[in-house]
């Protein structure tokens, strides 16, 4: 992942986006533009539809609207990459699969089970090292802390550098000190490379630290602007008003 500098002239436009299942609807023309450069942090309360937005924005629900990557100096919509880490991943503690293993099925075509590729591995390792997570290369993945396989699916997440990066809820499981080093990471790549980052969560304190702008969801776009004008609205008070 080279390190470019946000330049600001990239935005993903998110298009009324809608969800149905079966009568229910579930997202209703939610609408959301993320520049270059930018951490947005979707809140809102369990059921409110942040989930699926994710889902949708990754093609993994059937929608109606659309997700566009646009350069904005030339006016050109392009072909959108995204780079996603999930809230967790089923793992058998004892499996024997290695961080290797897994990366390399990420992002080659040749079989894992052959033999190391050196190239490959260097090359991965390369990439673990920008998250400090290099020395888990050879460790088993059902063996890795909670912070430690998150460095290492934000590491794969990022290979190749992706337009929009999407992150759902993905401290859960994690001490503090790993949420901590895990945002200024988020942080970190915001800062020095140019990309897009959308991000759930139910942790409003690092929202308010972090984020850029903040998205209140419920079912629909409630309230968005930075942390400061969504955490003072009118709206978020009334729609958290029973906690």
């Amino acid at each position: 992942m080279k390190e470019q500098g946000a330049c600001g002239l990239h935005c993903t436009k998110i298009n009324n986006i809608s969800v149905r299942f079966g009568k229910e609807q579930v997202l209703k023309d939610v609408n959301i533009h993320i520049h270059c450069g930018q951490l947005t942090v979707i809140i809102g309360k369990n059921g409110a539809g942040k989930s699926t937005l994710l889902k949708a924005i990754l093609g993994e629900v059937e929608h109606t609207g659309n997700i566009k990557f646009i350069d904005m100096k030339s006016n050109l919509t392009k072909k959108i990459k995204i780079g996603y880490v999930p809230q967790s991943i089923n793992i058998e503690k004892h499996m024997p699969t290695t961080v290797y293993d897994l990366f390399a099925s990420c992002i080659c075509h040749i079989p894992i089970f052959l033999k190391k590729d050196k190239k490959i591995y260097e090359e991965i390792k390369e990439q673990l090292k920008l998250f400090g997570a290099e020395k888990l290369i050879d460790k088993s993945i059902g063996d890795l802390s909670g912070g430690e396989l998150q460095r290492v699916l934000l590491a794969i997440a990022t290979k190749p550098t992706p337009n929009l990066l999407v992150l759902d809820e993905p401290v859960s499981g994690i001490d503090k000190n790993g949420i901590r080093d895990f945002y200024e990471l988020v942080n970190s790549l915001k800062t020095k490379y140019d990309m897009s980052i959308l991000l759930v969560s139910h942790d409003f304190e690092l929202a308010k630290k972090y984020a850029d702008k903040v998205i209140l969801l419920d079912k629909q776009v409630i309230k968005e602007g930075t942390p400061e004008e969504v955490f003072s609205s009118l709206e978020f008070k009334n729609y958290f008003e029973e906690f």
